[in-house]
């Protein structure tokens, strides 16, 4: 099977940085697009980038101009750079992805466990 793992999650102030990561691990022949959701508090699950097998990229109007997503298709992992950051932006952050299998193949998608960001205010 594949595996979404997340890591760079914590606590920041108003102001600061982080970079999530999110590798993909399995029995994979290719990833199509890869995407970072995420679900604040009590709220609903947002889209928040999305970036295509090829390195186009979409953001959400809410992260625009202060998130990066990009991804290393040597490594099957996708990142999420993330500056300014703001108290609203905290939230469970979550990686998904489209993936075709071998050995049977098939395609499916598939999500990371998440990772916490706390932005303190």
């Amino acid at each position: 099977q594949v595996q979404l793992v997340e890591s760079g999650g914590g606590l920041v102030q108003p102001g600061g940085s982080l970079r999530l990561s999110c590798a993909a691990s399995g029995c994979i022949f290719s990833i199509n697009d890869m995407v970072w959701y995420r679900q604040p508090p009590q709220k609903q699950r947002e889209l928040v980038a999305v970036i295509t097998r090829s390195g186009t990229t979409t953001y959400a109007d809410s992260v625009s101009g202060r998130f990066t997503i990009s991804r290393d298709n040597t490594k099957n992992t996708v990142y999420l750079q993330m500056h300014s950051l703001k108290p609203e932006d905290t939230a469970v952050y979550y990686c998904n992805a489209d993936v075709v299998r071998r050995m049977p193949w098939g395609q499916s998608r598939y999500w990371g466990q998440g990772t916490q960001v706390t932005v303190s205010s």
